[in-house]
């Protein structure tokens, strides 16, 4: 199975998150079928958190779906900044998406172990 276009995906969990009332943004555009998605988690106490994509040996399942690992939690943002720039530099087709959420759950699939 065909993992689903980055555009539409990075779309419907904007759309989702703003319509739960968390403010969700597009940062940067990236390749609209298969760029990397990254979201910083601005959790608005000072710190950030990064997920980013899982690698292929920690999905169990549905191998289309997006699954994510926890990066960085709760650091500083400058942290967070800092590699994304990294990425950035390695993948200029990456997609950055922006939440404000006061909780723990951005609401993604999490790799095995981000689990933990």
């Amino acid at each position: 199975m065909a993992a689903l276009r980055s555009d539409l995906w990075c779309s419907a969990f904007v759309r989702r998150h703003n319509d739960l009332g968390n403010m969700c943004v597009v940062s940067r555009r990236g390749d609209p079928i298969a760029g990397q998605v990254f979201i910083e988690v601005d959790h608005l106490d000072g710190t950030v958190s990064l997920f980013t994509p899982a690698p292929m040996a920690g999905r169990e399942g549905n191998e289309a779906a997006l699954v994510f690992q926890r990066r960085f939690r709760r650091v500083e943002p400058a942290k967070v900044l800092e590699r994304i720039q990294q990425e950035i530099k390695f993948d200029p087709d990456l997609w950055v998406l922006s939440l404000d959420l006061r909780g723990e759950d951005p609401g993604i699939e999490l790799g095995a172990a981000s689990k933990i």
